[in-house]
């Protein structure tokens, strides 16, 4: 595959066959990934072949394989030109997120109750592959309810406070959520899972601010250096991946009806305009507002739990996905377009001014919560004006290490008194869960952000380090 540098930070795949624009790849030559052993930049432009796509299928830093479109992902498409949805676009943990919260309290104020507070977050937060959550609905009535409503129904229900949903995106909730398309067996598989973290990369981590770059957008963030935080990674658990799962067979048996051939079946679709396409992102909104939902309720947990065993307040600094398909305005060739904008492990980065964001945080732009790996630094991000792939950025580390090879690799009690050695209490649900998730199957998050502060798609506004960790 030809790939051509275009400058410090972005590569260029040209368009060629099938492909209807380029693939732009933003990362530095150290991050793009082996073309023998990962096939994510074929992905890149696989999705470039979409109907209806525009400027570029982008990728960011992080960039990996993932399930038809890569993770790290960015591509849009206009519907009045026949542009299509792709459920392999959003990716099966649709509305994978981050919620990011800060303590009314400082590191050293925290060293003296940390392995309490870690003790009581890893037996209060439901975690792994199985069913269990902290709020146990009454049935699928109230499911509907929380599919459609989100954070906001959970707030109305008792969990968290109002603040909660005014930092968080969307105000909590997708508008345009339609509960009754999202099938039984997936309304079965979310119903005893609200407020549960799930397993592999997901995590609720106590953390404290290293290091502050910028501090008026920090303060504004409500952040300050040697301040205590807690972060929560997490999506729609079952519910999720099984409206992805239904939703390619869908797409998949629609696309002839369309005329639509694809280079990779993965990247299932159907226009965005079509009943298949509305379907899809009406139930794709609702698997939204249930992982909005699951981080409130979790948050909730927290902050009761911080209040007693360490007497401090949380604060929602901000609530953000990074699976998701939005319709959004934005220019294109001169003019503003309606697109139908697909990250799939990459973060919206709004600009200071947006109307979108809250009002407290509009002049700032919008925060951007990268998780690092299990160990490493984690990353406050603010959106920046003239942000190139539609306004978004990376979302991780981003994977160079299947679990195979890490659990071949590492052995995770080892890894467990590798990391309190450094000072991290560590809560696993398993030891093999902890190896296969150890820092070194992660690319080094701190070089995945240089390139896209590099690259101009964000801006760095604080560095957080790890206390304790709670893992699925």
């Amino acid at each position: 595959m030809e790939l051509v540098k275009d400058g410090p930070y972005r590569f260029r795949i040209p368009q060629r066959g099938e492909m209807r624009v380029p693939g732009v790849v933003y990362a530095s030559g150290e991050l793009i990934p082996d073309l023998a052993a990962d096939r994510c930049l074929e992905q890149v432009a696989n999705v470039a072949a979409l109907p209806g796509i525009v400027t570029a299928s982008f990728a960011m830093p992080d960039l990996h394989l993932g399930y038809g479109f890569p993770i790290g992902g960015v591509a849009a498409t206009d519907p009045a030109a026949g542009g299509v949805v792709s459920p392999g676009g959003v990716g099966f943990d649709i509305s994978c997120g981050v919620r990011l919260l800060a303590a009314s309290l400082e590191r050293a104020e925290v060293m003296p109750v940390l392995g309490t507070l870690m003790d009581q977050l890893a037996a209060a937060v439901p975690r792994g592959a199985g069913r269990g959550g902290i709020w146990h609905l009454a049935g699928s009535a109230q499911m509907q309810h929380v599919l459609a409503g989100g954070a906001r129904y959970a707030l109305e229900q008792g969990y968290g406070v109002e603040g909660d949903v005014l930092r968080c995106e969307d105000e909590g909730a997708v508008a345009d959520a339609d509960p009754g398309q999202v099938s039984a067996r997936a309304m079965d598989r979310g119903l005893r899972q609200v407020g549960s973290l799930g397993s592999g990369n997901h995590f609720l981590e106590v953390q404290a601010v290293d290091e502050v770059y910028d501090a008026a957008t920090a303060q504004r963030f409500g952040l300050t250096s040697g301040q205590v935080c807690v972060m929560i990674h997490c999506g729609s658990r079952g519910l999720g991946h099984q409206i992805c799962g239904d939703y390619v067979r869908i797409m998949d048996k629609a696309m002839p009806h369309y005329g639509i051939a694809v280079p990779d079946r993965q990247l299932a679709c159907a226009p965005v305009s079509s009943p298949e396409g509305r379907r899809y992102l009406a139930a794709m909104a609702a698997a939204a507002n249930y992982g909005r939902a699951n981080r409130h309720v979790l948050a909730d947990k927290a902050r009761k739990i911080f209040a007693r065993a360490a007497g401090a307040r949380l604060d929602l600094v901000y609530d953000v996905s990074h699976n998701l398909a939005k319709m959004e305005t934005h220019e294109v060739d001169g003019r503003p377009v309606l697109l139908c904008v697909h990250r799939k492990g990459a973060t919206r980065a709004l600009p200071p001014g947006h109307p979108d964001l809250p009002a407290d945080l509009r002049e700032a732009g919008q925060p951007v919560l990268i998780p690092g790996s299990m160990g490493t630094f984690s990353y406050v991000l603010a959106g920046i004006e003239g942000g190139s792939a539609f306004y978004s950025t990376c979302h991780g580390a981003g994977r160079v290490m299947s679990r195979h090879k890490a659990l071949r690799t590492v052995n995770g009690t080892e890894l467990r008194r590798r990391l309190e050695a450094a000072g991290i209490a560590v809560r696993g649900a398993s030891a093999r869960g902890l190896a296969e998730e150890t820092p070194e199957a992660y690319k080094d998050v701190n070089a995945v952000v240089e390139a896209a502060e590099g690259a101009g798609l964000c801006r760095k506004v604080a560095r957080l380090v790890p206390l304790g960790v709670v893992k699925g």
